[in-house]
């Protein structure tokens, strides 16, 4: 059956408005799809097009025809990409909000729903007191979250998850276009709002995937026409104004795995930017983090974005301040903000464990590796240029007064961990601290970690005063106030865990309840693994004092003290060294000033070098940046005359193939009236004029001819038959007269004559 004949978009339109007068919304629906895909519509203009593009969006939304609509956005697309951007991004938007409305009118009915059947079943009870017993309320409750579940479940769930495939059409479309990024971006936002409005964190996950699969197939396909350009300043910050929005959400929606891939793709975007970021945006970046790696239990590098998102607050405040930044530009940040932010600074740092979670005596080489490329590629996440330690966040804390700045509670938590050495009133000192900081929601997380330094801080200052204690007497230090009180399962839990790492050395006698401390003097020191964060506690912050040395200690540095004493004897006692020190500190200071001259002399000359290299460093950058750019417009421009000859080549395709069809149609049109010709004559022959490309009309001709002449030789050949027959006929009747009509005419001669004669 051949086609049905193309029509205009006017005479389409038209007749689905007829269709769906008459109640035939679906055969409309078919009718404006058949015509956006039909391949002729790629040449009706795009005014005309796009009412039957918006009828054909409404008609798909209304019956949920996602698919009919995904097939006529991508025709549409592709016919107007080239011509008209515009009217993409309107039929797009219009399909976006129609299913959104779509999606509010049903959680809307849902909620009517649900208080209709929640008003007649209380209708239908006659004595509320008699019905309040508590099997009734339970099973009321339950019953009533079921109805409610089963009532989203039929009524919202279909349309939240056409508008989720909506919002995927959408973004499949407009990806890797950059006339179309603006729109590709703020469909991706309103994906992520609709995924934290709805608690749709599987979809959530699908979407993170699905933009980090085009900005990839982005960097595959950029040497294409429209294509976007990540090295562009401006999408660049779009794309991470989007990943921040993704990892704001991602936060929100507490999926800890996929905010930190959204953590790694912002890191990967700025590393690819030229220009610096906001400091909003990395002061929302460090925030994050911060939440991250608190639920990963990953004190160290907490304490360490704590440390980041500090400074950067303390920079935007002095930015601010002295006028030379933007407030919008710049994380608001009061004396509160900055007060607050300290105090959690140094309550991360505190928390991190002094005793290693993760490695042991003899750890595998591959798992200590395997450690140093996480803290790698973490310490690369922050920002930093080596990885941290608490002995380095504790030190850069102090060198920018974070404990004048600190809330008081968390300075005296510093000064009882860090500073002071007090074994016997350790927990007694902090105990209120503790219930103060158990007050506040956000520091209360770090009271479990807290209560591992505080054991540890404990158990080196008990070993620095005693040789064995009594375990009843130690859990009786360890006292905590409710509901942070610990018991001694978890005070020996905690002894085997730091003799398991190798930061204790800790004997327990279970029979007599003793704690008996290592105490050899020709002990070694302990050895820090290289592929541990944390290290021990003696390497990592040596900030424990103590009230004498161990008898190991006395037995290392034996030789070194001795050293000392006798190099103060001598200078006390021998002339001759003190002078001899003297006169060799005065022909140092000679020796630098002969050669400070020189010395500025090179320096100044090396300034003039690296300033020059610099210059020409600068200069070949200029002259790649331009090479690369005329490259780039080399390419466009070549881009640009393809496009041109392939636009013109099918210019003079389809103007050869109008010819053909129009000399097409005049053979038919001749055909047709030779055919009309033919069907008129007395042998009229029938002809199917729909197949008239395999008709000879030649040989019709012939043959039509060839039958006339034939019909005539057979006429004659009756007509001479019938006269012969006629005319043997007319003899035969006159041999019967002819005696009577030879006496009358011999009568009428005879008479004629004798006439004559007479006269």
């Amino acid at each position: 059956m051949p086609p049905p004949p193309h029509q205009k978009p006017e005479n389409v339109l038209k007749r689905a408005h007829e269709l769906i007068g008459v109640n035939q919304a679906p055969a409309a629906l078919t009718l404006l799809h058949d015509h956006i895909t039909s391949k002729r519509s790629r040449n009706v203009p795009i005014a005309s097009l796009e009412p039957v593009m918006l009828l054909l969006v409404e008609l798909s939304v209304e019956q949920k025809k996602g698919k009919l609509a995904k097939d006529a956005l991508y025709s549409y697309k592709n016919i107007a990409q080239n011509t008209n951007i515009v009217t993409i991004e309107l039929v797009l938007k219009k399909f976006i909000e129609l299913a959104a409305e779509k999606v509010t009118a049903a959680q809307k009915k849902a909620d009517e729903v649900q208080e209709t059947l929640d008003a007649t079943a209380t209708a239908n009870i006659e004595d509320l007191e008699a019905t309040e017993t508590p099997e009734s309320i339970l099973l009321a409750t339950v019953s009533g979250e079921q109805s409610r579940d089963r009532t989203e479940r039929a009524v919202v769930t279909p349309w939240l998850k056409f508008l989720w495939e909506a919002y995927r059409t959408v973004l499949d479309i407009l990806r890797n276009n950059a006339r179309l990024e603006l729109l590709y971006q703020s469909t991706a936002l309103q994906a992520f709002e609709f995924c934290l409005k709805y608690q749709r964190k599987t979809e959530f996950r699908r979407l993170c995937e699905l933009l980090r699969n085009h900005v990839q197939t982005a960097a595959k396909y950029s040497s294409q026409m429209h294509a976007i350009n990540l090295n562009d300043p401006d999408t660049l910050q779009r794309h991470l104004e989007t990943r921040f929005q993704q990892l704001n959400v991602a936060v929100e929606l507490e999926l800890w795995q996929e905010a930190f891939r959204s953590v790694e793709d912002i890191h990967t975007l700025l590393n690819l930017s030229k220009r610096p970021p906001k400091n909003v945006m990395m002061a929302n970046y460090y925030e994050k983090l911060t939440r991250i790696f608190l639920v990963g239990e990953n004190y160290l590098f907490h304490a360490a974005a704590w440390s980041r998102y500090y400074n950067l607050l303390r920079q935007s405040a002095a930015l601010v301040a002295s006028g030379q930044g933007k407030k919008a530009d710049n994380p608001s940040a009061t004396d509160a903000d900055l007060q607050k932010a300290a105090s959690f600074v140094l309550l991360s740092a505190l928390s991190i464990p002094v005793i290693s979670t993760t490695r042991s005596r003899g750890a595998m080489v591959d798992f200590d590796e395997a450690r140093k490329n996480k803290n790698s590629r973490l310490t690369h996440l922050l920002g930093m240029s080596v990885a941290p330690t608490r002995a380095v966040l504790f030190r850069d804390a102090l060198s920018k007064s974070l404990l004048k700045r600190a809330r008081p509670e968390i300075r005296d938590l510093y000064n009882i961990l860090e500073v002071d050495f007090h074994p016997l009133s350790i927990c007694q000192k902090i105990s209120p601290i503790l219930t103060k900081i158990g007050t506040d929601s956000e520091m209360e997380k770090y009271i479990l970690p807290l209560q591992q330094v505080i054991l540890t801080r404990l158990f080196q200052q008990l070993s620095q005063v005693y040789e064995s204690v009594d375990l009843a007497f130690v859990e009786s230090l360890a006292n905590f106030p409710d509901p942070f009180q610990i018991s001694r399962g978890t005070i020996e839990k905690f002894i085997m865990n730091g003799n398991k790492k190798g930061d204790l050395s800790i004997r327990m006698d279970h029979a007599t309840g003793v704690l008996k401390f290592d105490k050899d003097v020709f002990a070694s020191s302990k050895p820090v693994h290289a592929g541990s964060a944390a290290g021990s506690a003696e390497s990592q912050t040596g900030t424990v004092q103590r009230l004498q040395s161990t008898p190991s200690e006395i037995v290392r540095s034996q030789l070194s003290r001795l050293a000392n004493t006798l190099y103060t004897t001598c200078f006390y006692i021998d002339p001759a060294f003190r002078q001899g020190q003297s006169e060799a500190r005065n022909a140092a200071l000679a020796r630098t000033k002969a050669g400070a001259e020189k010395e500025h002399r090179d320096t100044l000359a090396r300034k003039e070098i690296i300033q020059k290299r610099k210059e020409e460093a600068s200069e070949l950058q200029a002259k790649r940046e331009k090479e690369k750019a005329r490259q780039k417009r080399l390419q466009e421009q070549a881009l640009a005359e393809a496009e041109e000859r392939r636009l013109a080549q099918e210019q003079k395709e389809r103007e050869e193939k109008r010819l053909k069809d129009e000399r097409d149609r005049v053979r038919k049109e001749e055909l047709k009236k030779q055919i009309a010709d033919l069907k008129l004559g007395a042998n009229a022959v029938e002809i199917d004029v729909d197949n008239l490309n395999d008709i000879d009309i030649r040989a019709m001709k012939l043959a039509q001819l060839e039958r006339e002449k034939n019909d005539i030789k057979e006429r004659l050949r009756i007509t001479g038959k019938r006269i012969d027959h006629l005319e043997r006929a007319f003899r035969k009747e006159e041999s019967a007269k002819l005696p009577e009509d030879y006496a009358k005419q011999r009568e009428r001669d005879l008479a004629a004559y004798e006439q004559e004669v007479a006269t």
